[in-house]
């Protein structure tokens, strides 16, 4: 019996229906390389990888993977959109408010959602999004000093 294959990031493109290009597979690597990055980090990780790609094509290709759901697109407010690879968990967000550092927190509370609203108006919600908003560690200590 052999092991099962960690599939290819080309095979996880195919899975969500999506053509395989160098470019698409240079994005949604570097996303995942990376930490919460904006979309100039972002060009500039595909770049590295694979030469010249237009801004609009990086746009393009993060509207593709985020409509697929293999990139998450986070916006705190009064900052830029920022994505990330990790994806259908419903984890939340810690949002440093002098340096705008960003950083993962897992659920609170259980299954997803992980809150229950008050009043659902009858929706059937599936994910609760929450920014905790503070200082982060570095911030927290220049403050002090």
């Amino acid at each position: 019996m052999t092991a099962a294959q960690t599939p290819t990031t080309a095979d996880e493109l195919r899975g969500a229906g999506l053509r395989v290009t160098a470019a698409r597979v240079a994005l949604l690597e570097t996303v995942r390389a990376g930490d919460h990055l904006g979309v100039e980090a972002i060009a500039s990780g595909v770049r590295t990888r694979v030469g010249h790609i237009s801004l609009q094509a990086v746009y393009e290709a993060l509207h593709a993977l985020t409509a697929a759901g293999l990139v998450r697109r986070i916006e705190p407010a009064g900052s830029p959109a920022r994505f990330e690879g990790r994806v259908g968990d419903n984890h939340h967000h810690l949002v440093c408010r002098s340096c705008g550092a960003l950083a993962d927190v897992d659920c609170a509370v259980g299954e997803a959602p992980c809150l229950i609203a008050s009043d659902n108006r009858g929706f059937s919600i599936d994910e609760a999004e929450v920014v905790y908003w503070g200082l982060c560690p570095a911030c927290s200590t220049g403050r002090s000093s």
